[in-house]
């Protein structure tokens, strides 16, 4: 069963415009002028039960538009959207019961409130019983080790244990459906581990269906199996990993490591893309030439301290990507 379903989703936005200066804002008083925003341009999209989706996209691409939708914050202009059977903005007291939402640069706890709290005032708000409350708190705990935070006042906490405590907050009613609007932006290296286990964890253990939108692509790689990609309103791929890179490029890279620095390296089928120092960075179709003939010849011409093959960078994908769609 298709727990969200998408069909050709528009949004506009009328925007006021107002010219630089004191003339401009007293003109503004007299005359404004507006312009149309297309934020949403048709998209499509179907999410089944249990899915972990990656929404990724440039900044104004149309990600967070869509999210807020799906969330029933936003009325669309046009187009069909349903998230578990209802019209997201239509029935928003049903809706978020079974929705969970987190917003990388908002919290939904109360500033100056003790955690525990506001994980109280919510549980009240969504009506969880009290021993469902109980069990939930300690598991939630235990899991994004909240046990010395729940005293804390909001304000006094980090940016990492505030979104440990946000992702508590918006899982407290058991939703089976998550939206995470950029859940580790500003995070430290070992707080991001743990929000991302937490999430993997939600979507194996539990089959929470998660929509994940990101600018950090080691987020999308560790978690995602499935990305969709959004840039001016309108979906530009929709697949896995491996597909966008198929579609995008099928180059690798074979990385070396020289023993002089002074070599200059050079083979017909192999391109360098960068070196610093010893080492060559070179890209290579292993359609037109097998990996192994490349490595063999350069080893034989060249010599190797250490060599490796990777795909290219999840984010050189996604930024040809958009290249490709503003060409």
């Amino acid at each position: 069963m298709a727990h969200i379903v998408v069909e050709n989703l528009v949004k506009t936005f009328e925007v006021a415009e107002r010219q630089a200066g004191m003339w401009g804002a007293v003109r503004g008083l007299v005359k404004r002028t507006h312009r149309t925003v297309q934020a949403l341009d048709g998209v499509s999209f179907e999410l089944q039960a249990g899915e972990l989706v990656g929404y990724i996209g440039p900044n104004g691409a149309g990600k967070s538009t869509t999210v807020k939708t799906l969330a029933g914050i936003l009325v669309p202009t046009s187009g069909r959207c349903e998230v578990l059977g209802r019209v997201p903005w239509k029935e928003r007291t049903a809706h978020v019961k079974q929705l969970g939402v987190v917003f990388g640069q908002r919290t939904q706890l109360w500033w100056d409130l003790p955690v525990v709290e506001s994980l109280e005032l919510l549980r009240d708000i969504y009506g969880v019983t009290a021993v469902r409350y109980k069990a939930m708190l300690a598991e939630l705990t235990e899991r994004l080790s909240l046990g010395d935070l729940l005293d804390t006042p909001v304000r006094q906490l980090s940016l990492g244990q505030r979104m440990r405590c946000d992702l508590a907050a918006s899982l407290l009613h058991e939703p089976p459906i998550l939206f995470l609007d950029e859940p580790t932006i500003g995070l430290d290296a070992v707080s991001k581990l743990a929000v991302r286990e937490f999430v993997q964890h939600l979507n194996r253990e539990r089959g929470v269906t998660v929509i994940l939108t990101t600018h950090d692509m080691d987020d999308i790689e560790a978690l995602c199996t499935r990305v969709i990609v959004i840039g001016g309103g309108r979906i530009l791929s929709d697949g896995t990993l491996d597909a966008l890179r198929d579609r995008v490029t099928r180059e690798h890279w074979l990385i070396l490591d020289l023993e002089d620095e002074t070599l200059e390296l050079e083979d017909p089928d192999a391109e360098i893309l960068r070196r610093d120092g010893r080492r060559v960075t070179l890209r290579f179709d292993p359609a037109r030439v097998p990996t192994a003939l490349l490595i063999s010849r350069l080893t034989a011409r060249y010599p190797v301290r250490d060599l490796f093959v990777q795909n290219p960078p999840i984010e050189e994908i996604i930024a040809r990507l958009y290249r490709e769609q503003a060409a």
